[in-house]
């Protein structure tokens, strides 16, 4: 038996992956496997300095590109309104989280206010709105995406104030779930183990915790954007139609070790 055999279980469906910066991201990783799997992709890039790292991405998977940049107006729900008149939509992965640099690298009790909001706004309300808007869309059902980090459920040196808001975002999901359920749309956070992207460079001493990954995992090896986009290309399968809700690990092992 060929094990490498790919089956085309997403064709005919429409993925809208948020949050690809470059051939680093976690959201990369998810649209290369939605379209592997037969899915038509829509990326959105962040603004004219990330277009050139994301374009010929985009290119590669023969994805329609469009801007977003959720903290401005309008932006959001432009590109729903795009997606409205082109036809259904099926997937959606929200792979975007922000915080300013001085209210991630000092505690939580420091952080401001206002920068406190900024992160609540972008990496979890930001997946809020999305969902509302892609329900209308989703008529024949869906799968909806949020990624976290196991910082959202044990206490992770130097995560900070992102720990907090990660744990509203997996709450956020679970009761999107739930109320989504109904609908036939499916909502999971996943939580990718330490990975080396450029949101991950924000964070003090992340090169310990990729090290520290790779001798405490019981698979022993870090896991990278291919292992969440498969994840997240599975879940958004018919394989997966009767999952919902759940905070899931691609961590090889790491979150079950105390």
């Amino acid at each position: 038996m060929n094990t490498d055999t790919v089956y085309p279980i997403l064709t005919g469906k429409r993925a809208l992956v948020v949050g690809v910066a470059n051939e680093h991201s976690i959201a990369w990783g998810c649209a290369l496997a939605f379209r592997k799997l037969g899915a038509e992709v829509v990326l959105t890039y962040l603004n004219d300095k990330a277009l050139p790292h994301v374009a010929p991405l985009a290119q590669q998977i023969d994805a329609r590109l469009l801007p977003l940049d959720v903290t401005q107006p309008g932006q959001l729900e432009q590109v729903f309104a795009v997606l409205a008149l082109e036809g259904k939509l099926d997937i959606v992965v929200h792979s975007i989280a922000y915080a300013p640099k001085d209210d991630l690298r000092g505690g939580l009790l420091e952080c401001s206010l206002d920068g406190f909001l900024q992160a609540m706004d972008v990496s979890c309300h930001s997946f809020v709105r999305m969902a509302r808007l892609a329900v209308p869309l989703m008529s024949e059902g869906g799968s909806l995406f949020a990624m976290s980090y196991h910082g959202a459920q044990k206490v992770v040196p130097n995560y900070n104030v992102m720990g907090p808001v990660k744990a509203a975002l997996e709450a956020a999901c679970r009761y999107l779930a739930y109320e989504l359920g109904p609908r036939g749309i499916r909502v999971h956070a996943i939580s990718p183990g330490p990975l080396q992207t450029r949101a991950a460079s924000g964070l003090k001493d992340f090169d310990h915790l990729l090290s520290d990954a790779v001798a405490r995992a019981p698979i022993g090896e870090l896991v990278d954007i291919v292992d969440v986009g498969n994840t997240c290309a599975y879940l958004a399968s018919p394989y997966a139609r009767r999952l919902t809700g759940s905070t899931v690990y691609v961590d090889g092992g790491l979150n079950i070790i105390a």
